[in-house]
């Protein structure tokens, strides 16, 4: 175990000289819809409850009233974020399941009878999905179809947000952002497990979901699209944020396998306020909003590896505690992706409000505080949310 219980709840020992980094509320030009309205009272389905992204989820939901039922895995590691906000507390029920048990799945669903869905469950780790091809493209593409079709045999009104990933496109690393009626693909087994799940949305949509037909089947199925996604209590391996926090607590330099790659960074809180908006959206529009979007950060703030490293080491005092190292004969991972989110912007009023820089000194002030998890993530979904 490379992290102890004091250093997991409290990182006193990383604590920089400029303390703990939060921006005070200011104003931005998007997301003006009433959120937690829209989600009181709201029954919510939601696959991958006890990973990084969906720990962060179960607590916005809970906090706004919303009856969470989670259906997941459970987590990996005794320390991972769902055990630190004690996860089970935050949900009416919490199943330990796996998404391609169909069957399990399906009757855990159906007995709830959810308002919402958010599929967020995956593999999803680029480098793992060399390691494991066979078990993500089951997880990431069969595991969708079977949070589709359980949402299929569901006899009532429902809003399915199934939650894909920016790497779906086919990626020549031209630096033209991606728009979501670009061509699908994937060079790795992950990228492409998710562009065929991207496929597999479409498809139910159009055979079972289509929204001419809405009064028939009453359903309302879009697809998520966003990634690198940064944010306090990440702890996931080949991750550059939590690689960057180990090697910070040995007293090592982090080593970085593709500096110079450019990545669409943002704050955890981001990309969940996009679900969550488009899903409060599709309860108002549900044949308006049935279809896929992009939640990125401004074109102009994308960064390298080697940038967003050095921003959060800064918060430490130790700006070039870190190595450049291109490992001999390793994977395949795409050097240049960018999103549009143009769509977002104009039809559902998204916005980004954090900049790279800003979400990496979130992210490095939630581990350089010393209060337990739950209370940092708190103040972080208040401050965020609390932005016009």
């Amino acid at each position: 175990m490379f992290l102890s219980c004091t250093s997991i709840y409290y990182w006193g020992g990383l604590l920089s000289k400029n303390g703990f980094y939060l921006p005070p509320p200011r104003k931005t030009t998007g997301m003006s819809h009433n959120l937690p309205a829209a989600y009181k009272g709201k029954r919510i389905f939601l696959t991958g409850h006890t990973g990084f992204k969906g720990s962060w989820l179960l607590q916005i939901l809970h906090g706004w009233g919303a009856i969470v039922k989670g259906y997941s895995l459970p987590p990996e590691n005794t320390f991972d974020l769902y055990h630190q906000i004690d996860g089970e507390s935050l949900c009416a029920a919490s199943v330990m399941g796996d998404i391609n048990d169909a069957e399990l799945l399906k009757k855990e669903l159906l007995e709830f009878e959810p308002d919402v869905v958010f599929h967020l469950a995956a593999q999803s780790l680029v480098r793992r999905s060399y390691d494991s091809p066979v078990s993500t493209f089951l997880t990431n593409t069969q595991g969708t179809v079977h949070v589709l079709d359980a949402i299929r045999h569901l006899e009532k009104e429902c809003i399915g947000v199934m939650v894909t990933t920016d790497k779906v496109y086919e990626n020549p690393e031209t630096g033209e952002p991606f728009k979501e009626e670009d061509k699908l693909g994937g060079y790795d087994p992950y990228s492409a497990s998710k562009a065929a799940a991207e496929i597999a949305i479409s498809s139910y949509r159009r055979s079972f979901f289509l929204p001419e037909n809405l009064k028939q089947h009453q359903k309302s199925i879009a697809a998520a699209r966003a990634g690198n996604v940064i944010g306090g209590g990440d702890f996931a391996q080949d991750r550059i944020i939590p690689d960057i926090v180990r090697a910070l607590e040995k007293g090592e330099s982090v080593q970085l396998r593709n500096p110079q790659s450019i990545r669409p960074w943002q704050h955890v809180l981001e990309s969940l306020s996009g679900y969550l908006l488009l899903g409060a959206k599709m309860m108002e529009a549900p044949q308006r909003f049935a279809q896929a979007y992009n939640f990125g950060p401004e074109p102009a703030d994308f960064k390298t590896v080697e940038e967003v490293t050095q921003l959060f080491l800064k918060t430490f005092d130790k700006p070039d505690a870190y190595k450049k190292e291109t490992p001999k004969q390793a994977p395949h991972e795409a050097k240049l992706l960018i999103l549009d989110s143009t769509k977002a912007k104009s039809e559902l009023d998204w916005q980004p409000r954090l900049s790279a820089a800003e979400a990496v000194a979130w992210t490095a002030g939630w581990y350089a505080d010393k209060k337990v998890a739950v209370e940092k993530c708190r103040e972080q979904i208040a401050a965020y949310f609390a932005m016009r």
